[in-house]
């Protein structure tokens, strides 16, 4: 049975490269995940992440790695970087995905009021009937043809201009004015049709309240989009159906989520993760002993997590609106107590 599970498919290649060479590293120096672990300070669970891809492993924990594999640890950082903006540009390029994606849906929801919605439609139909051709003016009078005896010396003809106008157009007379009219029509039509859906839009956005045309635009023939966004492959929950789960189960942690702070109580590390792809916070702990205590909080909601074997520990996750809504505490066992500053 191999030692190593296959690293996910969708890794970046410099991270691939960066866990590969750690796994090498583990191998040539012959120790176990468990000795690994013991030596450097991180737990065996962590090192579990690190190598197989899930997490992308803390500077110092690298430089760590080398001290106890007898490796030249600025080599080793040097590689450590280019797989940390590898991970931090696959975080931006997921996060762009995620807000092309709300801005599809609340495309298609707001497309049920557009120029080709139902509103719109009826407006059309409207308009053929309310727009009326202009044509009422001076330039529009019929000849009015001169009577007998009127001084023009010539019968069946006006003394003088029947109208008062600009030339007629080389077409004749008659395609000139169906220009004008069919133009004029043309202009009242979209006025009417911009004037319909700029109503509709209002109407809906502000409610409807008690106006008779409230509940027209609130009942459109065909049903807005109501489907979430698609959470990417593995991704389990999102906001408040997170809240008290386990993120790694979820798949809220390894590349969808970030450090949003941290702190030192004592001679442990505790940090706030944020998945903004999952909605949700959880505490991390870390360098710590059996029986510290560490704590997530957001508003009314919290979690808690107790350091068994491992010298590190995490707590389910609450669901936040944004990174900054979430604290995380730490208790040791020593007595000493420490928050992450508010941001």
């Amino acid at each position: 049975m191999p030692r190593w599970k296959a690293l996910p498919e969708e890794l970046d290649p410099q991270v691939r490269e960066f866990a590969s060479q750690l796994r090498r590293l583990v191998d040539r120096s012959g120790l176990s995940i468990a000795a690994v672990a013991d030596r450097t300070g991180y737990s065996k669970t962590s090192w579990e992440r690190f190598l197989n891809g899930r997490l992308l492993a803390p500077k110092r924990a690298i430089v760590a790695l080398a001290e106890v594999t007898g490796t030249n640890p600025v080599h080793l950082t040097t590689m450590w970087e280019l797989a940390e903006r590898a991970w931090s540009r696959a975080e931006m390029r997921h996060d762009m995905t995620m807000e092309a994606i709300r801005i599809s849906q609340a495309r298609a929801a707001l497309g049920e009021f557009g120029p080709n919605g139902p509103a719109a439609r009826d407006g059309r139909a409207g308009g053929l009937t309310t727009a009326a051709p202009a044509g009422d003016g001076p330039r529009d009078r019929p000849h009015v043809p001169a009577q007998p005896g009127s001084g023009s010396g010539r019968a069946g003809k006006p003394s003088g201009p029947s109208y008062s106008g600009a030339p007629a157009s080389p077409g004749g007379p008659g395609r000139g004015k169906g220009r004008r009219r069919t133009t004029v029509f043309v202009a009242g039509l979209l006025g009417a049709l911009l004037v319909i859906v700029a109503a509709v839009l209002l109407t809906d956005l502000g409610g409807g309240g008690d106006e008779p045309g409230g509940d027209v635009a609130k009942s459109p023939s065909a049903a807005p989009t109501t489907q979430a966004p698609e959470l990417p492959a593995g991704v389990k929950c999102v906001g408040a159906d997170c809240t008290g789960q386990d993120p790694e189960n979820m798949g809220c942690g390894g590349q969808l989520a970030t450090t949003a702070s941290r702190a030192t109580v004592g001679t442990a590390v505790v940090e706030v993760r944020y998945s903004r792809t999952c909605g949700a916070a959880w505490a991390r702990i870390t360098q710590a002993t059996p029986g510290d205590q560490v704590r997530i909080s957001a508003g009314a909601e919290s979690e808690n997590g107790l350091v068994n074997a491992d010298k590190d520990a995490y707590t389910p996750m609450v669901a936040v609106a944004a990174e900054s809504e979430a604290k995380a505490c730490a208790t040791l066992t020593t007595g000493t107590e420490g928050c992450t500053a508010e941001q």
